[in-house]
């Protein structure tokens, strides 16, 4: 017997979706440590999700450009320059990746 999308209910599909979705989202404590990661001399405890990261000593271009690729990598989200240039603090990084999920 097949059965077709259009025979799911769709009360089934929307926590199935929602399900599916929280496994690929992270919380925000684990994108925290999973920017965190990027820094070298920076220890891990220096960072949370109302850090601002721009002003890091570490901070540079290409820990910018390793939490593009780490949000890639993780989440499957293509984020631009200045989505990384215009956030303030790690939190809202990861509500910009959240809206791009």
């Amino acid at each position: 017997m097949d059965v077709h999308i259009w025979e799911i209910p769709l009360k089934f599909l929307n926590v199935n979706l929602f399900f599916i979705y929280n496994l690929i989202m992270k919380t925000l404590d684990e994108f925290v440590e999973l920017f965190a990661e990027q820094f070298d001399d920076t220890d891990a405890s220096q960072i949370s999700a109302t850090t601002a990261f721009h002003e890091l000593d570490e901070w540079s271009s290409l820990i910018g450009l390793s939490v593009i690729a780490m949000v890639d990598e993780e989440f499957d989200v293509a984020l631009k320059g200045d989505d990384v240039k215009n956030a303030v603090t790690v939190e809202d990084l990861y509500n910009n990746v959240k809206a791009k999920l």
